[in-house]
């Protein structure tokens, strides 16, 4: 049977593991000073070894005889450790095994003695997947286990593992492989499988798997089928949807011409042939960048405008996140081009005017003065610099006493947003608490909260990455089809976001396609909340739906923007003395 490449070369020893040298160095220093701990935490981005590593490690803390830290692979445990019948080294898929039963059924089995090694060794992958309870079930065993056991657990996604298991393990950190070792990891299996392929084609797969080795040996693998001749290019771009370097450029030529016929050909060319237009972006995307930083770092010369091709990068690069979450990635990449083209044809018209006007200006300073105007113009130039000095002064402190954020500020001179207020946003988070109580649904709660762990990839967002992290802050609590009570631990947060309140409802509505309304309260309130909703159900007594009131806002007074106090700034986070 056909074995893939990936498990075909799966390494089976710490040496041959690549991109992970600081991980194995530790590993093996361990293990030659008989020092390893009783619990691992082996985290990193997908295809990055953490599997294959907690397997080695594993048969080599096993090993009777280890040289250097490696397995001799001659002793009897060694043997039993390779063995697929081994029964003393576990591994557990917390994906599929993620309740409470199947980890109350590794405590109990785990006080029993290794069949036939020295150490009996558990490796949950995918960990993160466990429930609140089977992390609670798996806590204490992982504090204090028998001396003959060994935990390690790995994780794409260590935000999700609670802190208490995080405390407990000695965590590593993958790191994504680089292009280069992956480069040359390709190269050494074309030449054992004897696979004919262009050397760009290794670039661009290594390109391409974003680091992920395991990525990267399955593409080549896809490609191998494709095609029994020399894989070139043309193979890949067909296989993966993508396009040619010199399609790019005819692409950007036809932007930077702003020649709209010619591109939206393009665009639906690249649709009818089944090519991923998102695909084409990032490839977009990164062609721009590497002729930015080949024209700065090695003075490559560029068939383009620099100033244009900053720009129309910066605007793609920007983009990406809403053409990701685009329903019509078709329709949004021409709107995206008509528009960069638009706005580049009304700025050169603007600079043209600019250009007229500053041609006037220098034509008049450089007529020929008389010479007894000389006299006066240089003591009218004297007053006018004096007169520029202390306008500029002026100007300065004006400036920077109410505009400028390049000052230190007192409480005193904070200006507050000028935005209106909503006067009755407590009536509002009532009504919408009792009707997410009347229509609450566990189904839909446990939607939600898989839509809250969307929330994580867009932390970083420069334009939205607040907004989602203030979310990410919050508990999810009760949902309904209409709507969700999240909680935060402090009163001073809640009224925060209340004031950003439609904000945060677009953003989660962007990211989740779930648009719900969110009713804010603290923890404590919450409490409270849970309790006498326990009690309307013990006494049967139900919500009933209540219509949501017309928001009232606040009258702003523009001569009045100052806060009366520290506490209206800052709520109770203040202490008054």
């Amino acid at each position: 049977m056909y074995q893939a490449l990936y498990r075909k070369y799966r390494p089976s020893d710490f040496d041959s593991v690549v991109g992970q040298d600081s991980i194995i160095k530790t590993l093996k220093n361990s293990i030659i000073n008989h020092n390893f701990s009783h619990a691992y935490m082996f985290f990193g981005p997908r295809g990055t070894g953490k599997t294959t590593v907690s397997k080695i490690f594993a048969r080599n803390i096993n090993c009777l005889n280890p040289v250097d830290g490696i397995a001799c692979q001659k002793c009897d445990h060694c043997k039993d450790s390779f063995s697929r019948d081994c029964v003393d080294i576990i591994e557990i898929d917390a994906a599929s095994n993620n309740g409470v039963d199947e980890i109350r059924e590794l405590k109990n089995k785990i006080s029993l003695v290794p069949s036939s090694l020295t150490y009996k060794v558990y490796i949950i992958d995918e960990v993160h997947m466990l429930s609140i309870g089977a992390f609670n079930a798996l806590l204490k065993t992982l504090e204090e286990p028998p001396e003959h056991a060994v935990f390690i657990l790995a994780t794409t996604d260590p935000q999700k593992v609670p802190e208490t298991i995080v405390s407990r393990c000695q965590c590593f950190s993958f790191k994504r492989i680089s292009s280069d070792v992956i480069v040359e990891r390709l190269k050494n299996v074309c030449k054992f499988e004897k696979i004919k392929i262009e050397d760009e084609v290794i670039q661009n797969i290594a390109l391409f798997s974003e680091g992920g080795l395991r990525d990267a040996l399955g593409m080549l693998d896809k490609l191998t089928s494709y095609t029994d001749s020399k894989i070139t290019m043309d193979d890949f771009n067909e296989v993966n949807g993508t396009i040619s370097n010199e399609q790019i450029h005819d692409f950007l030529l036809a932007v930077f011409n702003k020649n709209v016929s010619e591109v939206l050909n393009q665009i639906s060319l690249f649709d009818q042939n089944g090519k991923n237009l998102l695909q084409i972006l990032t490839q977009i995307l990164n062609y721009c960048r590497n002729l930015l930083v080949n024209y700065y770092l090695k003075r490559s010369k560029c068939d383009f405008s620099i100033d244009s091709l900053h720009e129309f990068t910066n605007l793609l690069n920007e983009k990406m996140f809403d053409i990701r979450k685009s329903s019509n990635t078709r329709i949004y990449m021409e709107m995206f081009v008509l528009n960069y083209i638009h706005n580049s044809n009304v700025i050169e018209s603007s600079e043209t005017v600019d250009i007229k006007e500053n041609e006037k200006v220098i034509k008049k300073k450089i007529e020929p003065v008389k010479e007894e105007e000389k006299t006066v113009i240089e003591e009218v130039k004297s007053t006018e610099e004096t007169s520029e000095n202390d306008d500029e002064e002026f100007d300065f402190d004006k400036e920077y006493s109410d505009e400028s954020d390049d000052f230190s500020p007192n409480l005193n001179q904070i200006v507050i947003s000028s935005e209106p207020r909503v006067l009755n946003m407590d009536e509002i988070m009532k009504v919408r608490i009792n009707n997410t109580l009347a229509k609450a649904d566990k189904k839909i709660l446990g939607v939600e909260n898989s839509n809250f762990e969307k929330l994580k990839d867009f932390t970083f967002d420069q334009e939205i990455g607040y907004l989602v992290c203030s979310l990410l802050d919050s508990k999810v609590r009760v949902a309904s089809e209409n709507s969700i009570i999240i909680s935060f631990e402090y009163d001073s947060v809640v009224k925060q976001n209340l004031l950003h309140l439609d904000k945060l409802e677009d953003v989660y509505h962007k990211i989740t396609n779930s648009y719900k309304k969110f009713a804010i309260v603290t923890d404590e309130e919450w409490e409270k909340i849970k309790n006498e909703y326990i009690d309307h159900l013990k006494n049967k007594i139900s919500y009933e739906i209540m219509e949501e009131p017309e928001v009232v806002l606040e009258e702003i007074d523009n001569n009045d923007i100052i806060p009366s106090s520290a506490m209206d700034l800052f709520g109770d986070i203040v202490e008054v003395e």
